[in-house]
This record gives structure tokens, sequence and C-alpha cells, in this order.
């Protein structure tokens, strides 16, 4: 029966962290969990395998492990593993080839032999035809929510409301597949959506007044706006005209805009520090193996601390 969710897992403390957050989503969508680990056979055995034991011996523990883990955290989960020798980012490619999600857990900025600077995240996040999410080390189902108030008691924690989701959002070609995915993210949750949308107004030219700078009402001249704050009035209304129809779809998620002067990637790194989810998206599909994501989802996914879903669109 296929999965829904797939999760990539290596023996790394950020792939079991990835492989429960993983879980988790699958109970939220009432979806199957597929957990698969590659493994590469290598000329002489890996210095990581130990002395008595072979390369595929210590790949089917390591996923036995993650399993058991997993199925422990999350009882009533159907959970499907898969053991696949072949090159890591062909055989997950394939794995989340027909899935909703695919899950992979990510190490961020400067550390060594992790995913994103080890390649192998960002190779899949570009050429991947599906959503990626990647998580780092450390975080747990309690993350998710908010603090819990005093008094409550730890097993009560995922009866708390969950974090926000935030979504980076451009104006000039809006995406139908991010959107939505943003949408449904806050409503399986029951939590807020915050659209964020940067604006670099300092490199815009200043508008040419067609009328005098200065109009003369009964209260006495009206100050025109500066040409910056009337740059970010007007993409508060194009971001409105954009999610209206996303309002009325999905009419039980509170929508917060924010329209903020700035870097999209600093801005956006910024609004998701309190967020349970960061949503952001992803052009086109290359298969070379030089991948670009593009220089803010690049950003992101090495800056920002909670879960990064990548979207994939024309």
């Amino acid at each position: 029966m296929p999965h829904d969710i797939v999760v990539g897992i290596d023996g790394s403390t950020e792939g079991l962290a990835a492989a429960h957050w993983a879980a988790q989503e699958a109970q939220r969508r009432g979806a199957g969990l597929s957990v698969i680990h590659v493994w590469y056979r290598h000329p002489h055995p890996a210095p990581y395998v130990p002395m008595d034991s072979t390369e595929r011996d210590w790949a089917e523990q390591l996923l036995r492990e993650a399993v058991r883990s997993i199925g422990a955290a999350h009882p009533g989960l159907r959970i499907a593993d898969r053991l696949v020798c072949d090159a890591t980012v062909t055989a997950l490619l394939k794995a989340g080839a027909d899935a909703d999600l695919l899950v992979l857990g990510s190490r961020g900025l400067g550390a060594l032999g992790g995913f994103l600077t080890g390649s192998v995240s960002q190779r899949v996040v570009g050429r991947s035809t599906r959503p990626v999410v990647l998580v780092r080390a450390g975080r747990s189902a309690a993350d998710e929510h908010l603090p819990a108030t005093d008094g409550v008691a730890p097993e009560e924690i995922p009866k708390t409301p969950y974090r926000q989701v935030v979504l980076g959002l451009q104006t000039d070609r809006p995406c139908d597949e991010l959107i939505e995915f943003a949408f449904d993210a806050a409503r399986r949750r029951g939590t807020g959506l915050r659209v964020v949308h940067a604006v670099r107004t300092a490199f815009r030219p200043a508008p040419v007044a067609p009328a005098p700078l200065v109009s003369v009402t009964a209260e006495g001249p009206a100050p025109v706006p500066w040409p910056q704050a009337q740059a970010l009035a007007d993409e508060e209304r194009t971001v409105a005209a954009v999610l209206r129809p996303w309002r009325e779809k999905y009419p039980t998620v509170p929508v917060t805009e924010t329209v903020t002067e700035g870097r999209a990637a600093v801005v956006l790194v910024r609004a998701a520090r309190d967020a349970g989810l960061l949503v952001v998206g992803r052009r086109g599909i290359d298969h070379q193996v030089g991948v670009h994501t593009g220089p803010v989802t690049h950003a992101v996914l090495h800056h920002a601390r909670c879960p990064v879903a990548v979207v994939p669109h024309d």
C-alpha cells in the first residue's frame, strides 16, 4: 500500500528527529509512514561499521532501531521500512516520487558532513518533484506547540496550541501549490498562518508625482507619503488580493499578513523564530549536478531553526 509520508534516516540524530516529525505529520494526515535507509557498498568497509559486522548488517540494525523508536513513540501508526542499496540521492528521489511529502534531517550551516553541507539534502530539495521538509536535530513533538503553562503535565503538551505556520510569499508570480500547502498545514494543526512578504523599497525608483506635492483641504496641506511607504502600501494590497481566495477556501485558518522592508532571507528567518513550520518555494526542477535552490531558500535552509518545507512549483 502506498504511503503518503516518506522519511530518510541515516543513523544521525537529525535523521531520527526527522523520522519522529514525519511520524507526527503522518498521524495528523491519517496516513502511513515509509522509513527508508539507503546504504552504499564500499570497496572497503566504512570506518563507522563495527569490526564484527558487515555494512548491510549495520544498515539493517540502524533501520530496525529507528522503526522501533518511532513505533514506541507513535503507537498505532502504520509503518513500513525499506532498506535500499543505491546512490543516496537517487534512492531518496525514487522513494519520494509518489509521496505527498519527503522528510529529511538537516544539520544546517557549518556542520561538516551534514545533509546540506554534504549536498545530499540540497540535491534532493533541488530535484524533488514533491515537497520536502528538512528537520534539525533536537526537534521534538513538544517543540511544535507553544510553551505549556504552569501546572500542565508533559503528557498534556500536545493539547496546547500549535505554533503558527509561516509562509514566505512572492507577489510577482504567486504559486497555488505553495500557498495551499501552507494553508493546509495551518488547518491541520488548528493554528494561524503568518504570511510574510519582503520588499526592497530602497532600490525602487521614486514615483513621479502627477500632481503637486501637497494637496490643500479644509484642514490644511496633506503630506504626500514617502515613496517607500507608498511601495509598502501597494505591496500590502497585492498580498491581500493574492490571499483573498485562499482565505475563502480555508475560513477556519486565522491569517496575519506582514509586508516588511528588507532582505527576504533575513526577514523570513526572523519571522520563523517562534514558528512551528516555515514554508518556502522553489521554482523549476534542476536535474543537473550543480543544483540551485535559489538564494532565499538556500539561506533559510541553513539558518532557520524550525522545520522548513520546500515546495516545488512552476
